[in-house]
């Protein structure tokens, strides 16, 4: 198994329950979630709040004050950006090491000058070409665990024997 670190980044998102179904999928697999702003949502809502449901001590949270500050604090780590412009499929991702999973908001994505100065670090979700785009908290959810998977979910419970006891 390889020492994997695995860390979410959710560059301005704007639904609130999507960004508490992503902090629950976080607490599961116990990796950090970094919000960028600005946010489309105070982090007092309730639909994030209920969307996280009792998972948000599980989660570590960092704020980004921006885009700029996040790329800064991460200068150096291995960051894979989560697009549908990109050539590769996420599968192709080494997941050892440090990695920063980036996605961007619902509703544009990435800024695109920042694809292009990451081509070679940019993967994609293959789907069908008539659908645009997943929800942003299942692509992140299917990535993740593709990560966790590959790693053979190291630290993660594995049986579920309290399910029949």
């Amino acid at each position: 198994m390889n020492d994997t670190r695995l860390n979410v980044v959710l560059v301005e998102p704007e639904i609130p329950q999507n960004t508490g179904s992503i902090a629950r999928t976080c607490a599961a697999i116990g990796a950090p979630l970094h919000l960028v702003k600005p946010l489309g949502f105070s982090l007092e809502d309730r639909y994030l709040k209920r969307a996280g449901l009792d998972y948000w001590h599980l989660v570590d949270v960092i704020h980004h004050e921006n885009l700029a500050e996040f790329l800064k604090s991460a200068q150096g780590a291995a960051l894979r950006f989560i697009t549908k412009k990109a050539a590769q499929s996420y599968d192709r991702i080494d997941f050892s090491g440090e990695i920063y999973l980036v996605f961007g908001k619902e509703t544009t994505g990435l800024p695109e000058d920042l694809l292009q100065r990451n081509k070679d670090h940019c993967y994609r979700i293959p789907m069908k070409g008539e659908a645009r785009s997943l929800n942003l908290a299942s692509a992140v959810t299917l990535v993740a665990y593709e990560a966790c998977r590959q790693n053979g979910f190291d630290r993660l419970k594995l049986d579920g024997s309290e399910e029949f006891s």
